[in-house]
């Protein structure tokens, strides 16, 4: 198994789009790249703590490459915004890869070239780290599956997300 942490805007939305993905055993929200230790939601939603809402997903390399990772990555959220997706706005939702090894900052660096050949904007997401993980409170894993489906917000974020990802990747996602 492997584990990359990407940031890209709300985690409850990224967290939903890679539970979908073939090949990925887990998916966990926290937040990564800021400089207060144990960091909470309250503190990370302020955007004084540097701090990026992230994930970090679990994955079987022989059933998924990092290569489509990113790719899933860069197609389900707009890398050209800088530090906002949608209506979050702040150095919190920025777009970010937090490659834990050398070939994963490779991996990282090709898969922004590829981004780039889709968008007329420059994409302005960062390869950063290293960095310290901090889970995020339990409330906020597997979000969409349980309160999120009754948030508006995610009601009218995720599913568009998910739809990307079913037409765009749809040999690595998993049955319905």
């Amino acid at each position: 198994m492997e584990q990359v942490i990407v940031a890209g805007g709300c985690f409850w939305c990224t967290e939903a789009v890679y539970r979908d993905v073939l090949g990925v055993s887990d998916v966990e929200s926290g937040y990564i790249g800021g400089t207060t230790e144990n960091p909470t939601y309250r503190e990370v939603c302020s955007g004084n703590t540097g701090h990026a809402e992230a994930v970090r997903v679990t994955f079987n390399p022989e059933i998924v490459r990092l290569g489509d990772i990113l790719d899933i990555f860069f197609a389900t959220h707009d890398p050209t915004q800088l530090n906002r997706q949608g209506n979050d706005v702040g150095t919190q939702y920025r777009s970010a890869i937090f490659p834990l090894d050398d070939r994963q900052k490779a991996e990282a660096e090709a898969a922004i070239e590829r981004a780039q050949e889709n968008h007329d904007q420059p994409v302005v997401t960062t390869i950063e780290g290293p960095a310290t993980w901090y889970p995020a409170e339990d409330y906020h894993q597997e979000y969409w599956e349980g309160d999120g489906q009754r948030n508006p917000y995610c009601v009218a974020t995720i599913p568009p997300k998910l739809q990307k990802l079913r037409k765009s990747f749809a040999d690595r996602v998993k049955p319905q």
